[in-house]
């Protein structure tokens, strides 16, 4: 145990230097590191909601619209079945998470059933009669549910880094609901605006037989849906569009905000992928001289003729936008439609004022705590105790090291596990040193009572930090928000202590050792 290799020793100092040089950054401004040569490193721990201040959001996914949606769009599919088939139907409706019809007299000899299983054999079909109900099975419901919850995790990530904020926390949270907490954000409604929107954009023909009558009543025939306009300018158009989705905006692989050529507006220029743009040119060379409508949440943005096909995948969205509206808008569409719209269900904001009062009261716990250590180690152990303190600060700086390289958010609770692995720290240490004294008060010489030291109380220190190192693990695993973060700075500074404590201590007092040739511990 008294024995170094040059390699080893090697080692320890290229991890003590190395974490000193990484968590240099966290000490120094912006400016100064940019005057810093290529090689410094940069990285630096980020300060959570509780530090920094910010807005903390808690939104919940509405499965039920979502529901309602695949529902109306399983009556589509249903009665394209039917009418493929030639069955004969009446009542065709969705209402109570189901859809429902009956079959004609002269259509009950069909087999109702293959038919639908053919749009998804994973349907809950009930038959009493000619009566005939259609829903999805709970099995259904329940994965169905867990994707679009993650979907809707993903679609929120990527609107929220497409505004520029900087290290968000975005987690799912119970079977429903996505928390957001957004650090030096304290005027959250842009960001609520953005996420309020679904943004799913649809293209559409509009039904030329249905006429301005028709419309303003909402007698059209089946099939066909009455849309109101954007209404930016007030009129309170509505339109009549074909039910059937033409193209739907998920193949859309960019969008712009860009001045509108034929007016002082802005505009939108989007682009399809290759299946995308494929299809968009097979629907404008079928239907030129017709109208074609642009659909965003259930508002028909804008409703151009087609005069010529276009084939090159791309076109322009027009609506009297301003800068802001239609930058809003590209960035929506490049981030995705959100598969269920989200409610707000919890709002928090943290002032940085707070933020600044927690970060005062954290550095002070810090210090009182590490000068009491210091005090107590040197006090109870002289020469050893300053070893152990001086291992303790190289814990520290492998701690900050390790979270300024993962770029973790330090937290209130954070600051707590990091006081708490530095307490621990010292604590090997008194194992060690205790086992020390007894094998000198056992008359072992110097070097034997050392050597003793670190080997029996060797697996006593391995098994009180694995058992800790459990709990840590557990916190981050089940944990969120500033759990998490304690259970992060609890299991770096575990790991670290094991490093200073075995090694580092050891390595001090085996070369005092060979250097001073002690007679006597000096504890």
């Amino acid at each position: 145990m008294l024995h170094f290799s040059r390699w080893k020793i090697a080692l320890i100092l290229i991890v003590c230097i190395g974490s000193v040089v990484l968590s240099l950054p966290n000490f120094m401004s912006r400016e100064t590191l940019e005057r810093m040569p290529a090689w410094f490193p940069t990285h630096k721990v980020s300060l959570g909601l509780d530090l920094r201040g910010g807005s903390h959001l808690l939104m919940e996914v509405d499965f039920d619209a979502y529901l309602r949606e695949q529902l109306g769009n399983l009556t589509d599919d249903i009665r394209t079945k039917l009418r493929a088939q030639k069955i004969g139907y009446r009542d065709l409706s969705a209402h109570d998470g189901k859809v429902t019809f009956s079959v004609r007299e002269d259509s009950l000899s069909a087999d109702v059933e293959k038919v639908l299983r053919s749009i998804d054999s994973d349907l809950t079909i009930e038959k009493n009669g000619p009566q005939v109900s259609v829903s999805f099975g709970e099995a259904w419901q329940k994965t169905r549910k867990s994707l679009v919850l993650e979907q809707a995790r993903e679609i929120v990530e990527r609107r929220v880094n497409e505004t520029g904020t900087r290290e968000p926390v975005i987690q799912r949270q119970g079977e429903n609901r996505i928390l957001l907490q957004v650090p030096g954000l304290e005027n959250p409604e842009h960001l609520k605006e953005l996420l309020g929107r679904t943004a799913k954009m649809t293209f559409h023909l509009l039904d030329p037989s249905a006429t301005p009558h028709d419309v303003e009543s909402g007698v059209v025939p089946p099939g066909t849906r009455i849309v109101p306009g954007d209404d930016k300018d007030g009129h309170g158009r509505k339109y009549a569009i074909f039910s059937k989705v033409e193209l739907s905006g998920d193949m859309l692989v960019d969008a712009h905000a860009s001045p509108d050529t034929q007016s002082a507006d802005w505009a939108v220029s989007f682009r399809f992928n290759a299946a995308g743009a494929q299809k968009f040119g097979d629907i404008t060379s079928a239907n030129v001289g017709k109208p074609f409508a642009i659909v965003l949440d259930d508002k028909v943005i804008t409703a151009p003729v087609i005069n010529t096909p276009i084939l090159g995948g791309s076109g322009i969205i027009t609506g009297s936008f301003t800068v802001e509206s239609a930058n809003d808008l590209a960035l929506l569409l490049r981030a995705g439609a959100l598969p269920a719209p989200l409610k707000i269900v919890e709002e928090r904001s943290v002032g940085p004022s707070l933020g600044s009062d927690s970060i005062a009261a954290g550095a002070k716990a810090c210090a009182v705590g590490v000068a009491f250590v210091v005090v107590f180690m040197v006090v109870c152990y002289g020469l050893f105790g300053l070893f152990a303190d001086l291992a303790m600060l190289v814990n520290a700086c492998i701690v900050l090291a390790m979270m300024s390289l993962l770029e973790a958010t330090l937290t209130l609770p954070g600051i707590a596990g990091i006081v708490l692995t530095m307490g621990m720290a010292v604590d090997t240490n008194v194992l060690i040193y205790e086992r020390m004294r007894e094998e000198a008060r056992n008359g072992k010489t110097v070097y034997a009572a050392i050597e003793s030291g670190f080997r029996m109380a060797f697996g006593t220190i391995i098994d009180a930090h694995v058992t800790t190192l459990s709990a840590a693990l557990i916190l981050y695993y089940f944990g969120t928000g500033s759990v998490k973060g304690f259970g992060i700075t609890l299991s770096i500074g575990i790991i670290a202590s094991l490093f200073t404590a075995i090694l580092v201590t050891r390595l001090m007092i085996v070369t005092w050792l060979r250097k001073a040739e002690p007679k006597a511990l000096p504890i």
